[in-house]
C-alpha cells in the first residue's frame, strides 16, 4: 500500500490523499485549497500530484468545500469513477458544489472587469454549475456502519465523525495482495468535538492498523467547552449595548444551523430580547432544509425537538434571505440586527459585501464562530489587522471584533489526543494532515510522548506501508 499527500499537508485546506492498493488508486477527499486568490487558483486548477483520469474511486469524508469542492474539476479533467459518501453528504454537495460554481463565476466576472481595465488577460472559473451537476451523477451513497466492497480487496465503512451533518470517518479494510496481510486503515476526516448542540458524538473505531488523522487544532485549546452558550450570550449582550449590527461570518453548513438552534434557545429562555435575525445565504437556507431530512445524525435532544417543535432551527424574528435584492436591502437596516452570512473565512460570498459596508463603523460587531485558515480575510481580521482589502478596496477596521470558538466543529488539541487514544488496535503508523505545520508538530509531539509512531504528511511525498 502507498499513500501520497496531495493536499492539506502543512495546511488546513485542499484535503486530497491518494491511496494505492492492489493496483487501484483511491482518492480520499478532493477539496479546494482556500487562501490567497492567485495561489489558490494555481493550486486548484491543475492537480499537480496526480492525473485525475488515473483515479479509480473517490471516498468523500464530508461536504465542506475544503474536502469536496474540487470534485467537479476532478471529473471535468477525466475522472470517471464512483464517488462514495453518506446520504447527507451527497444531499449537501448537491447544493454546495453548485453554489461553489456560482460563487466562482460571480467572483471571476467581477475580477475580469478589473483585469480588463488594467489590460490583463481574462481568467475562467475552475468549473461551472453544469460541471457540478454532472459530477453529482457519480455519487453512490451509504449509511453509517454499512460495509461495502469498493475495489479489489478493499471494503469501505463510514463511521460517524460528529463534525457536520453526514460527516464520516473512513474505514478501509484491505486484503493487501503485496504481502497477503489484512490491514485496517482509518482516515479520520475532520473530527468533531463531541457534546455538539446538534450532532451526535464521534464514534471510536476499533482494531485500526494505520491512521491518517487531521490536526487542525494541534497545540491549541478552545477557550470554551462545547455547548458553552453563556459566553456566546454575553458577547451578544455586549454587542447589543453598542447598538449596531452584529455580523457573523459562518459556514452555511452546520455552523449556521448550530447558531440558529442556539439563538432560538436564548430567545425562548428570554436571555436575549427580540432581535431581527437574517440568514443571508441561499446555501444556508437550502442546507437548513436538508438538515431536517436527516434526523439520524442528530443528538437525542435535537432529535426529540425535531418532532416536538415545528422547527428547531427557526423562530419568529428570523428572516431567510435568498435573493440578491433582499441581501442588498440589509444595508438599509437602521439599528440592531444580527446578520449571519457565508463564508466563514470571509473569502467569498455575501459576507464580503456586508463587511465592506459595516466594518468601518465602531458601533458594529463582527463575531467569528469558527476557524479561519492562514492567509484568509477572516484570519487577518481576527488577528487584529487595522486595514483590510475587501473586493479590491481598502477599509479601516473600526468594528468591534469578537471570537467565540465553543462553536468550532473541530476537536481541539486535548480532544484530538483523546480521540486518538480511544481508537483501538495496533496503530502501527500514524500520519498527520489537515493542519498548519506547527499544529501538526504539536500534536505529533503529544502522540509520540504517549508511545505512538507518528509523522506529519509532506505535500507531494509518498509513503509505503
Amino acid at each position: 500500500m502507498k499513500l501520497k499527500f496531495c493536499g492539506a499537508a502543512g495546511t488546513t485546506t485542499g484535503s486530497q490523499h491518494l491511496l494505492e492498493v492492489n493496483g487501484k488508486r483511491i482518492l480520499l477527499d478532493c477539496g479546494l485549497y482556500q487562501g490567497r486568490r492567485k495561489d489558490a487558483y494555481e493550486i486548484n486548477c491543475c492537480f499537480p500530484h496526480y492525473d485525475p483520469a488515473s483515479v479509480d474511486v473517490v471516498v468523500l469524508s464530508h461536504a465542506h468545500i475544503d474536502h469536496s469542492g474540487n470534485l467537479p474539476n476532478l471529473s471535468k479533467k477525466g475522472f470517471t469513477g464512483t464517488i462514495y459518501s453518506t446520504h447527507a453528504t451527497r444531499d449537501l454537495c448537491q447544493v454546495m458544489l453548485r453554489d461553489s460554481a456560482r460563487i466562482q463565476e460571480s467572483d471571476i466576472d467581477w475580477l475580469n472587469k478589473h483585469r480588463k481595465r488594467k489590460g490583463l488577460d481574462m481568467v475562467e472559473p475552475l468549473y461551472s454549475e453544469h460541471d457540478a451537476e454532472r459530477c453529482l451523477r457519480q455519487f453512490v451513497t451509504l449509511s453509517y456502519d454499512r460495509p461495502i466492497h469498493i475495489s479489489d480487496g478493499v471494503e469501505l465503512t463510514f463511521v460517524d465523525a460528529g463534525h457536520i451533518l453526514g460527516s464520516a470517518q473512513v474505514v478501509l479494510d484491505v486484503k493487501d495482495e503485496a504481502d497477503g496481510k489484512q490491514k485496517r486503515f482509518l482516515f479520520s476526516g475532520d473530527v468533531g468535538r463531541g457534546h455538539n448542540e446538534v450532532l451526535r458524538d464521534p464514534v471510536a473505531v476499533e482494531n485500526v492498523d494505520f491512521v491518517l488523522m487531521e490536526s487542525t487544532y494541534g497545540g491549541r485549546e478552545h477557550e470554551s467547552p462545547p455547548g458553552f452558550d453563556e459566553h456566546f450570550g454575553r458577547v451578544l449582550k455586549d454587542a447589543l449595548k453598542r447598538g449596531g449590527k452584529i455580523l457573523i461570518p459562518a459556514f452555511a453548513v452546520e455552523r449556521t444551523q448550530q447558531l440558529l438552534y442556539m439563538l432560538n434557545e436564548l430567545f425562548v429562555a428570554k436571555e436575549l430580547p427580540p432581535i431581527p435575525v437574517f440568514v443571508d445565504s441561499p446555501l444556508a437556507v437550502s442546507a437548513t432544509e436538508i438538515y431536517r431530512l436527516h434526523p439520524d445524525s442528530f443528538n437525542a435532544e435535537v432529535y426529540d425537538a425535531l418532532f416536538e417543535k415545528q422547527n428547531p432551527f427557526g423562530f419568529e424574528d428570523l428572516t431567510l434571505v435568498r435573493s440578491v435584492k433582499g441581501s442588498k436591502a440589509l444595508n438599509d437596516i437602521e439599528g440592531i440586527a444580527i446578520i449571519i452570512s457565508a463564508s466563514g473565512m470571509c473569502e467569498a460570498g455575501r459576507i464580503l459585501h456586508h463587511l465592506r459596508n459595516n466594518i468601518g463603523n465602531s458601533r458594529n460587531t463582527v463575531l467569528f464562530v469558527g476557524y479561519c485558515a492562514e492567509g484568509t480575510l477572516g484570519r487577518k481580521i481576527r488577528d487584529g489587522a487595522k486595514d483590510v482589502n475587501i473586493l479590491g478596496d481598502t477599509f479601516q477596521v473600526r468594528a468591534h471584533i469578537e471570537t467565540v470558538d465553543s462553536f468550532s466543529g473541530h476537536a481541539d488539541h486535548s480532544e484530538l489526543v483523546d480521540y486518538y487514544n480511544r481508537i483501538t488496535g495496533k496503530k502501527s503508523k500514524t500520519w498527520l494532515i489537515h493542519g498548519e505545520s506547527d499544529s501538526s508538530e504539536h500534536l505529533k509531539e503529544a502522540l509520540v510522548e504517549a508511545g505512538a509512531d507518528v509523522s506529519a504528511g509532506v505535500l507531494g511525498k509518498e509513503v509505503e506501508f
